[in-house]
């Protein structure tokens, strides 16, 4: 990496994959013969505070969900979603009777979704096992860019 904040991203990464280890995303074990892999990517992200200057330096690590293949990789990718009108009732009740409206946020939601399917991905570039190279990531649990990964942190 050539930015020149690369050991601020290198730091963001680092905390992505301790996301991954601690949520145990996956197991590293031998490619199934006959068996095509999803690849994976880094995506990087500078969060800004409210000055505007950078606070954080987000490093995610997401799955090429489009060479999923439907059937095989993935059979339902469909996940619920509240209606805008639904939420503009809730939020008008609520105002109507003075109730206070709280919101949450699941840091690293989806890596809590099991995942159904068999998924083999590639070991994330940088992050390779030594002595385990030709290993590959068996998921365990969804992960982003899969095309059942909000379906799953769903259920």
């Amino acid at each position: 990496m050539s930015d020149i904040d690369s050991g601020k991203w290198l730091e963001g990464m680092k905390a992505e994959m301790d996301s991954m280890s601690e949520n145990q995303v996956w197991s590293l074990v031998d490619s199934p013969k006959g068996v095509k892999l999803v690849g994976c990517k880094w995506v990087y992200k500078r969060k800004l505070g409210v000055d505007g200057e950078v606070t954080t330096f987000k490093a995610r690590l997401v799955a090429k969900g489009y060479t999923q293949r439907p059937g095989v990789d993935f059979e339902d990718p469909y996940s619920s979603v509240a209606m805008a009108k639904s939420i503009r009732i809730l939020l008008a009740i609520a105002a109507w009777y003075d109730y206070e409206i709280w919101q949450m946020d699941v840091k690293t939601g989806f890596l809590n979704g099991f995942v159904e399917e068999e998924i083999y991905m590639d070991q994330p570039e940088g992050f390779t096992v030594t002595g385990e190279e030709q290993k590959v990531c068996r998921l365990q649990k969804s992960i982003y860019g899969l095309k059942q990964a909000s379906r799953s942190w769903n259920i």
